[in-house]
């Protein structure tokens, strides 16, 4: 094991016993590949799944693992091009057995943050879905809950203007100007930092860099 391996798993272990404090099931996966057969294995025959915008999910490719399955239903937000058909989708999302997300950032102490545009991943992960699933690279570790939401609105949040070609000032210089912009990519701020009622929320961590 190399140092960054054992450093990894070390986190991780500490990143769950964390997770398991606030209600939130949690499980380490060195590779993105193990991370892959992790979230089919929590995803029972049957269920409708689908996802946010995370890349991610996508990165990973488990949107083709899903469909590959044969056993699921999969509502594909990538399939559908039109604003009503989005909006669609997007409700459609809440009353889906899974739904797949990642983060902007978590803290040492196991808070999630995230933030969005339109608001449709976080009102996901807030209510709705049966169960959520996180898909988190150990990237996306912060040392306190301020630090993780400096990373969310200072590399996240840039990046994702870029991806989205959002018009943005972030997407100009690459930096968060703490704007009002029309077109935020910063209009809603989430922190998980409890599961009520226990065994909604899921982590899968990654000892790999993943996402933004």
């Amino acid at each position: 094991m190399t140092p960054i391996e054992e450093r990894n798993q070390k986190l991780a272990q500490e990143l769950i016993k964390q997770l398991n404090r606030r209600h939130i099931e949690a499980f380490y996966c060195p590779t993105g590949e193990e991370a892959v057969k992790k979230v089919s294995e929590l995803i029972a025959d049957g269920s409708t799944v689908t996802w946010g915008g995370t890349a991610t999910v996508r990165d990973l490719g488990i949107p083709a693992m899903l469909k590959n399955r044969g056993t699921l239903q999969v509502l594909d937000r990538d399939e559908v091009e039109t604003p009503e058909e989005k909006q669609e989708m997007y409700l459609k999302a809440f009353s889906a057995d899974v739904y797949l997300t990642s983060a902007n950032a978590i803290s040492e102490d196991g808070v999630i943050v995230n933030i969005d545009g339109n608001g449709n991943r976080i009102a996901a992960i807030s209510w709705g879905p049966k169960r959520v699933i996180f898909v988190i690279g150990l990237n996306k570790v912060a040392q306190t809950v301020e630090a993780a939401l400096a990373r969310a609105r200072g590399i996240a949040s840039p990046i994702n203007s870029q991806r989205f070609e959002m018009n943005t000032p972030c997407k100009l210089d690459g930096k968060c100007h703490n704007c009002n912009s029309p077109e935020s990519i910063c209009s809603y701020v989430h922190f998980l930092r409890n599961s009520r009622g226990g065994g909604r929320h899921i982590v899968v961590l990654v000892g790999e860099n993943l996402g933004y």
